[in-house]
């Protein structure tokens, strides 16, 4: 029966895996039919007047009439929107919006939810998401037991109390399918909690006795849950309390620096990670390879992609490509056009493919979240990588970490300073720095032309930061729990400041 459920759900899923299989030869082709379909069904809206899509032919037609956006661009619509006026930016009626504050922003992003894009972005990740996993996974038998789904929490727009604003996966969570439901945990009750401490206690003792065979969920906050799961029951290894449990679907926030504290305390040889790239915005990519790192553009959906190259980001008019224009190998930023009326519209990720034929990638930053304060251009994807090197190298386990800029000191020398909270000390602090120092020039040419005989930057420093303390600086700004994040690179100082002032606060 067990077996059966499992096999039941496969054989759902697999007729898929053919639509999927067509991405290969015709991504272009599956892209220009996603534009023509949102065109013609926001003809009628104020922006489908505004920009004429009715004389809208063809992509050189969308790329030339419509200008990029940012979120300060459609920020009046938005509140329009919140208010209640419809028909602005998408024709049906929009309710929900998924409140993103992104990594440091300390305004929030509403971001709409039309009903086509739940269905036909959200919940259709999530549903290829577990396709594309049961076919990498021939063994699977995760529909024996439940999922753990870690969401946020959202709230009625007061004084628009029809609508509501909240995380993204709160906002999934209220409008799943009851279905669903039967295979997940914990309740929707609990699930929608906004305090988070007790919130956290409330899925430990509502999943502590489950078969959880399943997670899913931003890794930073999953682990928060599951080292408490196992203080609990006083245990080392989840999988005494979950036996059957064999797969992470995560996203949210790169998984390199935590990998190592999940093999610490998931020991077992049959569990799976997949990454999957979800933002408020839409879904856009998950693994369909457990060997290969680079996630699977989506491009079937109600999503039609552009990409602006790395260098060009700052341009008042920046070259935009199509997917069949990029190159591999090379930084772009993302831009996207939904059903959810976003138009043209730059998320502030960066991605790198890595595959064409199908178009395949890896994230590597944001937009605004690197540091080139001397032309060093160093961007996450070097970090994580440097990082990871540094741990292997000493033994050292990140739990969490920002770096920023020194512009100058009193003697006048600039330098990259890295505040790192350890889950396990390295064996020489020192020597972590210097191997975190040297992996970025072997990452990063022009990093190492900065580093070049110290001229221009001197080695980096590392400053320890105390247990807990960036657990506290989110705490402190009320972004604990959901999609919040730390700023990992920065160019201000702004957030390093405020962590070096919590931190000497022991």
């Amino acid at each position: 029966m067990v077996m059966s459920i499992t096999k039941i759900a496969r054989a759902i899923f697999n007729p898929r895996i053919k639509e999927i299989d067509l991405y290969t030869n015709y991504a272009d082709d599956i892209q220009q039919k996603v534009l023509r379909k949102l065109i013609v069904s926001a003809k009628n809206t104020e922006w489908g007047q505004k920009y004429d899509f009715r004389s809208i032919h063809n992509y050189e037609d969308f790329r030339s009439r419509l200008p990029i956006q940012t979120y300060d661009d459609i920020k009046g619509d938005v509140e329009r929107m919140i208010a209640g006026e419809q028909n602005i930016l998408w024709p049906s009626t929009i309710r929900f919006f998924a409140k993103s504050s992104g990594t440091t922003s300390d305004k929030s992003k509403f971001l709409p939810l039309s009903k086509e894009s739940l269905k036909n972005i959200h919940y259709k990740g999530g549903q290829d998401v577990v396709t594309l996993y049961l076919k990498m996974n021939p063994q699977s038998k995760m529909f024996s037991g439940k999922g753990l789904i870690l969401g946020g929490s959202h709230a009625p727009s007061q004084p628009f109390a029809n609508n509501l604003i909240g995380d993204l996966s709160a906002i999934l969570i209220e409008n799943i399918n009851p279905l669903v439901n039967l295979v997940r945990v914990p309740s929707k009750k609990i699930a929608l909690m906004d305090e988070w401490e007790s919130k956290i206690e409330a899925i430990v003792n509502s999943t502590i006795n489950q078969n959880v065979t399943n997670l899913s969920g931003v890794p930073s906050w999953m682990l928060v849950v599951l080292k408490r799961i196992l203080e609990e029951r006083g245990k080392t290894k989840v999988e005494d309390i979950w036996p059957n449990l064999e797969v992470f679907f995560h996203g949210g926030v790169a998984f390199t620096p935590y990998r190592e504290q999940y093999n610490q305390i998931i020991k077992t040889p049959k569990m799976h990670y997949v990454e999957t790239y979800n933002a408020s915005e839409g879904f856009f990519g998950t693994q369909n390879d457990l060997s290969d790192p680079a996630m699977l553009l989506m491009i079937d959906y109600d999503i039609f992609y552009e990409f602006i190259p790395l260098e060009e980001v700052e341009e008042e008019n920046p070259k935009v490509l199509s997917i069949s224009e990029v190159e591999l190998n090379k930084n772009y930023a993302l831009v996207i056009s939904t059903s959810s009326g976003l138009w043209r519209y730059m998320i502030g990720d960066t991605i790198k493919f890595t595959s064409s034929n199908p178009y395949k990638f890896i994230i590597t930053g944001r937009t605004k979240h690197f540091i080139n304060a001397f032309g060093e251009e160093l961007i996450i994807d070097n970090a994580e990588n440097g990082l990871a090197k540094a741990c292997k190298e000493t033994g050292a386990l990140v739990a969490e970490y920002s770096a920023a800029p020194v512009y100058m000191d009193e003697n006048a020398k600039c330098r990259h300073q890295w505040l790192i909270e350890f889950e396990k000390m390295p064996d020489s602090v020192d020597k972590f720095a210097m191997i975190l120092d040297q992996a970025l020039k072997e990452l990063n040419s022009d990093y190492e032309a900065k580093r070049s005989k110290d001229i221009a930057l001197q080695p980096l420093e590392l400053i320890v930061a105390r247990k807990g303390l960036f657990y506290d600086w989110l705490a402190k700004k009320g972004k604990l729990g959901g999609q919040h994040k730390v700023p990992r690179l920065s160019n201000s100082r702004k957030y390093i400041e405020e962590m070096l002032k919590l931190n000497s606060k022991q």
